[in-house]
């Protein structure tokens, strides 16, 4: 069992921070879809088919656990759902939104490839297996 050491507590509050921002990014997203499905003639269909559909398909690709992701599909759909994500917002006429959307899910998943998170990743899953 790994324990963090309290010289390291900085460094795992920071990297859960920014795990938890990671989490409010994907969320984001998924209301990204939720706006833009609004703002089409078949509005009360799209607004939670679009958001369903990008959900299965980050369990499926981009989840830390999915059965399809690996080293290459993952940070792919993780683009592509970001970019997607943005395009909603810029489409449904939220510009100004899409904009600090897209920089925001720049910056928290930059800050998620730092060596620390990852290593608080990588402890979470390892943990979880035994």
């Amino acid at each position: 069992m790994h324990i963090l050491v309290l010289h390291d507590a900085p460094v795992a509050v920071f990297g859960w921070t920014v795990l938890a921002l990671v989490f409010v990014d994907e969320l984001l997203a998924m209301a990204a879809f939720g706006i833009w499905g609004w703002e089409q003639d078949a509005r009360w269909l799209l607004v939670w088919l679009l958001p369903l559909a990008a959900m299965l398909i980050w369990f499926f690709f981009a989840s830390p656990k999915a059965a399809y992701g690996g080293t290459v599909v993952r940070p792919v759909v993780k683009v592509i759902v970001f970019g997607l994500a943005t395009a909603a917002l810029w489409g449904a006429g939220q510009e100004t939104w899409a904009v600090l959307f897209l920089g925001f899910s720049v910056a928290v998943n930059a800050l998620a490839l730092l060596p620390g998170v990852r290593a608080l990743v990588d402890l979470a899953n390892t943990s979880t297996k035994t």
